[in-house]
């Protein structure tokens, strides 16, 4: 089994990028897909569809959208956190395999002092308040997506020069290890990694060829499932590509015994 997360930023845009990615991984069961920005009826479901998918999503114009694309039939499709008011579209998950496999695009947060920022922190609450409860009924749980925190300085092209900015923020990372209290591994740090790895570079001032990035996509595994991880990496080629994401494809690798 292989899972993935990509943050597209528009599959209107990126859709032929999406299909030759799949189609270059055979081996992968799903695809958590963040920032389609596409209304529910202006999604590619037919061309998915043709290409042999299985799909789930939700969206809204120019903004946000989630969905995921698996070889196999998707059960049990949710949306959103229960309970919390949220007209954006930030999360859907589904069963695949056995695996609970949640997709979130994490707000952004904007500024320390924007009123997103305390948006942010609520959401980020409210997320580890559910996946607390799905865990009890899910323990083979995947979260994917784009989470916008960048966990620790190793995972920030220049820390000092981030300083005082969203996304390495000390309670945004205190958000992140609450995650991680609730039984979760960091699949990329589970094993030996080289040093500056990214999943994010801005398109401004040759940012991925200077690799001035971030690691802000990630995947958190399940205590249960956590002893089948085999592999985790980052595929930076979908960056190279023209009019590419500002964002490379995470994907874990896992035993199926």
């Amino acid at each position: 089994m292989q899972f993935a997360t990509w943050n597209v930023n528009s599959l209107k845009v990126r859709l032929p990028q999406v299909l030759e990615w799949l189609a270059s991984r055979p081996e992968l069961t799903a695809l958590a897909l963040q920032e389609t920005k596409l209304e529910d009826h202006n999604f590619p479901r037919a061309e998915l569809e043709a290409a042999g998918y299985h799909i789930a999503y939700i969206g809204q114009k120019t903004y946000n959208g989630v969905a995921i694309i698996s070889r196999l039939p998707l059960e049990d499709v949710h949306y959103n956190i229960p309970g919390f008011a949220d007209e954006q579209r930030r999360v859907i998950a589904a069963t695949v395999c056995g695996v609970r496999f949640v997709c979130v695009y994490i707000p952004n947060g904007q500024a320390l002092d924007s009123d997103k920022y305390p948006y942010k922190l609520s959401w980020l609450d409210a997320l580890t308040g559910w996946l607390e409860e799905q865990l009890r009924h899910h323990p083979r749980l995947i979260l994917a997506g784009d989470y916008n925190i960048a966990p620790e300085d190793r995972d920030v092209h220049d820390p000092a020069k981030w300083i005082g900015q969203v996304l390495v923020s000390e309670p945004e990372r205190d958000a992140f290890r609450r995650l991680i209290a609730l039984g979760f591994t960091d699949a990329f740090r589970a094993f030996e990694q080289e040093e500056k790895l990214f999943t994010w570079w801005d398109y401004r001032m040759y940012g991925f060829r200077r690799n001035a990035g971030l690691r802000i996509d990630h995947l958190l595994i399940s205590a249960a499932l956590a002893p089948q991880l085999v592999a985790c990496g980052i595929d930076k080629e979908p960056r190279r590509t023209e009019r590419p994401s500002d964002h490379a494809p995470v994907w874990a690798t896992f035993s199926t015994g």
